[in-house]
């Protein structure tokens, strides 16, 4: 059995090399599929595929029509999962994402019947997630976390495999409440989405306004979607790879960090979910290249949306100007030291 901590040097087995090359090969063809129907956004999608790969749920930023929400039912055609989309608003109630009990009368018996909520999909849609109440928010907790609802007692497992992804619009406006720690801390990775470039914007333009109008297919199916989960776990990673993950989000922390700037201005930072979403998505990602072990470009490339959304700062942060941002480019400039 190959040890998951492995040199890169060293061979892995044949027929795991064969699966993660050709895994590679048709994730590219997926990605090129995307791209013919969402223009400038090829890390975002790349963030977004990792997220699903590793198994997570993913926490979509951007400002209104940037295609959040057409990226969310393209990865769903195109993998194959079922979706469904709650549109939060501040009058959203928990019953309406995970469903309720109705009395009904047959042959002269009452008895209650559950009726499945949206969140009973395999690719839920959240979007603007920050106009639910805390109250709804909070319902999502157990479906993201442990995939079940709990309904008058009874529990009841949602489809595998299953993902949230919640875009968030990042404007202070009335009607808003700002995600507690413990639900952002369930989200494996926090996409901002910022505006194309110019040729990309173009391309939108011609795309949306046209009669012509490219259209995508199911590439792969949910129970491949699982195989090629566990191919991610199944991969090799190095020792040093998990030194540097394990240094990158303790350094986060003020009271193991090394870094002054950390030890200032940070009010508290990443927990060990951190470390485990950087083990997965590292992973993913090399997935996603071909390639069979992740290294520590990978974990450099994931640090701002693996812990952005982990992380607090304090008022002297907020009144000198500094941003998470600029604390996780300290962070990482010491991983790439090592």
């Amino acid at each position: 059995m190959t040890s998951l901590f492995q040199n890169p040097a060293s061979p892995a087995p044949a027929d795991l090399v064969t699966a993660i090359e050709a895994t590679g090969r048709r994730l590219g063809s997926l990605r090129e599929l995307i791209g013919t129907v969402i223009f400038g956004q090829d890390e975002v999608v790349n963030q977004s595929l990792t997220a699903i790969l590793s198994g997570g749920h993913m926490l979509l930023i951007g400002v209104p029509g940037l295609a959040k929400t057409r990226l969310v039912e393209v990865l769903g055609i195109v993998l194959g999962l079922a979706t469904k989309r709650i549109q939060c608003t501040p009058d959203l109630m928990p019953s309406d994402i995970l469903g309720t009990e109705v009395l009904e009368e047959t042959a002269g018996r009452r008895a209650f019947r559950f009726i499945p909520g949206p969140v009973f999909s395999q690719l839920l849609m959240a979007d603007e997630i920050n106009r639910a109440s805390p109250r709804t928010q909070s319902a999502l907790l157990q479906a993201m976390q442990e995939h079940h609802v709990t309904v008058a007692g009874a529990n009841h497992p949602l489809p595998a495999p299953f993902h949230v992804m919640a875009t968030q619009n990042p404007l202070e406006q009335e009607g808003t409440y700002p995600l507690p720690e413990a639900q952002l801390d369930r989200f494996l990775l926090q996409i901002d989405v910022n505006y194309p470039n110019l040729d990309a914007e173009r391309q939108m333009l011609l795309s949306t306004t046209t009669a012509l109008s490219h259209t995508v297919r199911a590439v792969i199916a949910a129970p491949e979607l699982m195989e090629l989960q566990s191919l991610v776990r199944k991969m090799p990673i190095s020792e040093k790879t998990i030194e540097g993950i394990l240094a990158l989000v303790r350094n986060g922390r003020p009271e193991t960090s090394e870094l002054d700037i950390v030890k200032k201005y940070v009010t508290w930072g990443p927990g060990p979910r951190a470390s485990q979403a950087l083990s997965l998505a590292s992973r993913a990602r090399a997935l996603i290249d071909g390639r069979l072990s992740p290294s520590l470009d990978d974990v450099i490339a994931l640090a701002r949306p693996a812990l952005q959304h982990r992380m607090a700062l304090n008022f002297n942060a907020r009144a000198e100007g500094v941003t998470i941002d600029t604390v996780i480019g300290a962070m990482t400039q010491t991983l790439a030291r090592m």
